[in-house]
């Protein structure tokens, strides 16, 4: 049985939509496949298919499941045990984000209409669940070191969304709060996509640590372009709802940066405006863009990615080391502020 829609198998992954990837577009495509496999109901139902179909699971950049790949090729070979582990980060990640989507309340997503959208929000956590129900079967065919380092770092994400609902509105947020916040929630599954794909070569512990440290800071430059997209992207070129940070009253770099900037009296005022910004995103945007507060940001990921390029002076040069160098830069060129 074959999953209808969104969900298409190797034979449309010829061209990757990150050049870096091309390297592996063969290993992508298998992991591509297992995805489908793992996603095929255990009886045949048409509705449950036609749902599944809905995520649309192999449309994204396949970012992290690239950097399991590569970071296997940057150290040693890349085994079925990388296809395996890079598509169970890839259904773990599109789990999330049916369940972000109904706490956003989403409405696109990779150009399509939501599966909360379309079937509901109950539909959705419950689809979210079962793509989870698969990724813990497929666990249990991983060695214990690496079950475990996917299931550490599921909870690092949970702990960091918990983190980051507690701290909405919260305009005595700090910079490195922010920081810590975005290094759980997003910048984990980085950081452990290069270290598993690392240890599955056969990485010493240097090499693999250091494949950590990349993914770890290429994480946190992802999510603070992210954030950035969040408030002046084109959601015609991103494919997904904007502005739900604001909508939420999630404090993101821009606008912790602009509260430190303005004084007291204007920053009284700011909160006082912040709710009624959703309406007018756009003002929010032009303060935002008069203060620095958008080139700050932009900075601090591009420093980031800086400190990701860095920890990778260890390893041998390699095609695969510049493809991981490629990608890294490719997470804060995604957005240019003028």
């Amino acid at each position: 049985m074959q999953l209808p829609a969104h969900t298409g198998t190797s034979g449309d992954f010829q061209r990757s939509r990150i050049s870096a990837f091309r390297l592996i577009n063969d290993e992508l495509a298998r992991v591509k496949e297992s995805i489908v496999e793992q996603l095929v109901p255990a009886e045949e139902n048409g509705s449950i298919s036609r749902l599944v179909g809905e995520v649309n699971i192999c449309g994204g950049k396949l970012i992290r499941p690239a950097l399991v790949l590569l970071a296997g090729k940057a150290v040693g070979k890349i085994t079925d045990e990388h296809i395996r582990v890079a598509a169970i980060i890839e259904i773990t990640h599109n789990a999330t984000l049916l369940h972000d989507d109904v706490i956003d309340e989403g409405q696109k997503r990779r150009g399509a209409h939501t599966v909360n959208t379309i079937w509901g929000n109950e539909a959705a956590v419950l689809l979210g669940d079962f793509l989870l129900s698969r990724v813990f079967k497929m666990c249990t065919y991983l060695r214990p070191q690496i079950s475990s380092t996917i299931a550490a770092t599921a909870a690092r994400i949970c702990e960091g969304e918990l983190r980051q609902i507690v701290k909405r509105q919260d305009w005595q947020l700090s910079e490195s709060e922010y920081i810590e916040i975005i290094t759980e929630k997003s910048a984990a599954v980085f950081s452990s996509c290069c270290y598993l794909g690392g240890l599955l070569a056969g990485a010493n512990e240097v090499h693999a640590r250091a494949l950590s440290d990349f993914g770890l800071n290429t994480g946190i430059a992802f999510q603070i372009t992210d954030d950035l997209l969040d408030i002046i992207g084109d959601e015609r070129k991103t494919g997904k709802t904007l502005g739900s940070d604001v909508d939420k009253n999630k404090l993101t770099l821009p606008v912790i940066h602009l509260l430190n900037a303005v004084d007291e009296r204007e920053k009284i005022n700011l909160k006082g405006k912040f709710n009624a910004w959703e309406e007018n995103k756009k003002l929010l945007a032009e303060m935002l863009r008069s203060y620095g507060s958008l080139e700050y940001a932009q900075s601090r990921a591009r420093e980031f990615v800086a400190q990701a390029i860095g920890s990778l002076a260890g390893l041998k040069e390699s095609n695969a080391k510049g493809a991981l160098i490629e990608t890294a830069r490719f997470v804060t060129n995604r957005l240019t502020v003028s």
